[in-house]
């Protein structure tokens, strides 16, 4: 049977994917791989088991085997001083000379998600394109695991865009960007694992190693994928260390307090333009010279004091 969860538990999730820990709460306590230190950790330790983990995961989501993948520097060099600098989660090399770039995004930040996918995409084409007469490049992928909709009403757990001509023809698949939806995805907690996609079990395996609860199934579905046990192993050995549960509870302050004085900004804006309507309300209606003073206040909620003074306004322009 599927766990019901409540909106409450999943909107903090969403938002706080672990709880507020300066060091391991138990021996048996793990990091989530929600957060960037851990989530690069898993894939970057080049060791057998990151290597393994790392290469299960691309091969999953591009739906075929990549056999070998090599770890490339994370900041890509600037064109110019005025480019925008910027560097990536994980920035890999297979075996046939593609490249990825993968990212894991927790937290849905103020910009366009998409635009940054895009300049991210171009960067990675434009880095590695061969110099010469005939123009040339390896095929790109970013790849990016969202904590959120990208697209409100999209259903799929995965969504792949390349460009395309109006009539649906595509160019040449140089340039790939693909979404992840975790939210998506945590719907298909409790599908019988046989019954899951391994890009449905990573994500499942993303949101919920770290969570107490339905230890079995999670276990069951752990030991489905060999880059997955693998994965887990990484994450295991990482949640051994004090310094990583610092790391990820420094993480968790900053965004708890960050999106605090987001939604305090936000209340005080939809605050002020309620009062702003409010006046220009009154002061349509007082110039109308429909409505007492007292009706206005009734029915716009402003103080009579401040009707009165807003009357007095429009009588001596």
């Amino acid at each position: 049977m599927r766990e019901i969860i409540n909106e409450e538990e999943k909107e903090f999730e969403a938002q706080y994917p672990a709880q507020l820990y300066t060091k391991r709460p138990n021996p048996t306590a793990l990091l989530s791989p929600l957060y960037d230190s851990t989530f690069k950790g898993i894939f970057t330790q080049e060791t057998e088991d990151s290597n393994l983990a790392l290469q299960s995961f691309i091969s999953a989501v591009l739906g075929r085997n990549v056999k070998n993948v090599i770890l490339k520097p994370n900041e890509p060099p600037k064109d110019g001083p005025g480019q925008k600098g910027m560097s990536y989660d994980i920035s890999v090399e297979f075996d046939n000379g593609e490249l990825s770039d993968i990212e894991m995004q927790a937290w849905k930040e103020s910009y366009d998600y998409g635009i940054r996918s895009e300049i991210q995409a171009a960067r990675l084409l434009n880095n590695n394109a061969k110099k010469g007469e005939e123009w040339n490049s390896p095929k790109i992928y970013q790849i990016s695991i969202l904590n959120f909709h990208y697209e409100k009403d999209d259903i799929k757990e995965m969504a792949w865009y390349t460009m395309k001509n109006e009539s649906g023809k595509r160019l040449k698949d140089r340039q790939n960007i693909i979404f992840i939806d975790l939210e998506n995805i945590r719907k298909k907690f409790g599908t019988p694992v046989n019954e899951l996609t391994s890009v449905e079990k990573w994500g499942l395996f993303f949101s919920y190693i770290d969570k107490d609860k339905n230890a079995d199934y999670m276990s069951e579905l752990v030991r489905s994928e060999k880059g997955i046990m693998a994965a887990e192993n990484t994450v295991k050995d990482m949640s051994e260390a004090d310094d990583n549960w610092f790391i990820q509870n420094s993480r968790f302050i900053y965004e708890r307090d960050r999106n605090t004085l987001i939604n305090n900004a936000e209340r005080r804006g939809r605050e002020e333009g309620s009062q702003q309507k409010a006046v220009e309300t009154a002061r349509n209606f007082l110039r109308m010279k429909v409505l007492t003073p007292e009706k206005i206040a009734e029915g716009t909620g402003l103080p009579l004091e401040q009707v009165i003074e807003l009357q007095k306004q429009i009588v001596t322009k």
